[in-house]
């Protein structure tokens, strides 16, 4: 393992890298892009999938008392008001008066500009939410927002949710799905970006409860990161302080990574109490059903809710940056990504030693079509270089396994398997093929 000095990662390798091998690439960049959107290519999309099976799987499929959710982009605009977005999801804004760069207050030290130390206009309200129509007719449609959040999907089928799957409490609707915010950009790559996709976690509780259930989804969010290969001193909580809580919160708390920016929130615990439930009953046409009957007690109130929220983009920046390994072997630098195979985009690569010997191929081909024969993850074949460039070309985008089919392959049946990490090779049955990549990578 290299140490931590030669594996730190800027953010401008990880950005270099993620174009270069296909993770991620400037939206409309032909075009001259368009700022702070990102597309994800062949290999960033898998990744983040990744990132958002093991979520759901921790979050919905390992428990008995969480449910799923995919609510709509676009809702009444009534639940915006509702929740506070429209007079209160706003950022206050300065303009630098000479190079005419725009900057949140909050995130100057100084009372001009940082960039070329201009004088700066008066402070003005800038709402951060996308706002479209919705009609056919121009001029004529209804006002309405690309959402800025997925939470108020889930707070306004509270009560279709409890009727359908018949929960009782202590239970939670989970969802992961797009958000939109017209954020003043800050760089630091794909960390801050105005469409983003959210992994939300609405745990109900009775009231009185709350504290319990908010300590308990403190401890179990930061295991998940844990769990999945980042490493614990780039981890921490913060909670914050009472003059930096949301309107909606009782208390919260950030699980912040050490990103090459600084320490960073990649993640929001909130106990939002009964805001928005209470909220939303207040004025909706038939908000009293978001009240839940505790039938033990013959009483009718609004839960307490507890929030993780977090970030899939941001996750996948942090599990990118902390896998980011560099080293140098026999003399020669070599550049890998230590992602746990869970994450990895490719679980494994197949790569025949001689393209020139048909024999080699066609016994590679078989080998590539058995491996992904129940389709569960992502395995590849290549043949366009030397194996040792092959074998790094796969180290670089974090491919676990490669599996190398030789001239002694062809008479013994057996292949080469090379770990990612270890670089050792083990001599194996091409028959146990299955059963070794699966074992790695926890199917």
């Amino acid at each position: 393992m290299p140490d931590n000095d030669l594996a730190k990662a800027e953010m401008k390798d990880i950005a270099n890298l993620s174009k270069r091998r296909g993770f991620v690439f400037q939206s409309s960049e032909i075009y001259g892009g368009i700022g702070s959107v990102w597309d994800y290519g062949p290999l960033g999309v898998e990744l983040k999938n990744n990132v958002k099976r093991e979520w759901w799987k921790r979050m919905v499929y390992r428990r008995g008392d969480v449910e799923g959710l995919d609510s709509a982009i676009l809702m009444n605009p009534e639940v915006w008001k509702a929740s506070g977005h429209v007079s209160s999801f706003a950022d206050m804004l300065v303009d630098c008066k000479d190079c005419k760069r725009r900057f949140r207050i909050d995130h100057l030290k100084e009372p001009k500009c940082p960039e070329c130390g201009g004088a700066l206009t008066d402070p003005r309200s800038f709402n951060l939410m996308f706002k479209t129509q919705v009609g056919t007719v121009e001029g004529q449609g209804i006002d309405v927002y690309l959402r800025p959040e997925t939470a108020q999907g889930i707070f306004v089928n509270f009560a279709n949710v409890v009727v359908s799957s018949r929960k009782k409490l202590p239970f939670g609707i989970a969802q992961i799905g797009k958000s939109f915010r017209n954020e003043i950009t800050t760089g630091n790559f794909t960390f801050r970006s105005r469409e983003f996709e959210q992994m939300e976690l609405e745990f109900f509780v009775k009231p009185g409860e709350d504290e319990k259930w908010y300590e308990y989804w403190l401890a179990e969010r930061m295991d998940w990161y844990l769990s999945l290969g980042i490493r614990k001193e780039k981890l921490r909580l913060r909670e914050h302080a009472s003059d930096e809580l949301a309107h909606y919160a009782k208390s919260c708390h950030d699980v912040e990574y050490l990103f090459p920016m600084g320490w960073s929130e990649l993640e929001g615990i909130a106990n939002r109490a009964d805001f928005d439930l209470n909220q939303h009953a207040k004025l909706a046409e038939n908000g009293q059903v978001l009240k839940y009957f505790d039938d033990s007690i013959g009483e009718s109130y609004f839960p307490y809710v507890i929030e993780p929220s977090g970030g899939v983009d941001r996750a996948v920046l942090a599990f990118l940056i902390d896998a980011y390994r560099k080293e140098v072997v026999r003399e020669r630098e070599r550049v890998y990504l230590a992602l746990d195979p869970r994450l990895a985009p490719i679980k494994v690569a197949v790569l025949p030693l001689l393209k020139n010997r048909p024999e080699i191929v066609e016994m590679s081909g078989k080998i590539l079509e058995g491996l992904k024969a129940k389709a569960m993850y992502r395995a590849v074949y290549d043949d366009t270089a030397a194996i040792g460039k092959l074998y790094r070309r796969q180290d670089e985008i974090g491919t676990p396994l490669c599996v190398t089919v030789d001239v002694e392959s062809l008479t013994d049946g057996k292949v080469t398997v090379r770990d990612r990490d270890t670089m050792v090779q083990e001599r194996v049955d091409a028959s146990s093929l299955e059963a070794i990549v699966e074992a790695k990578i926890g199917y």
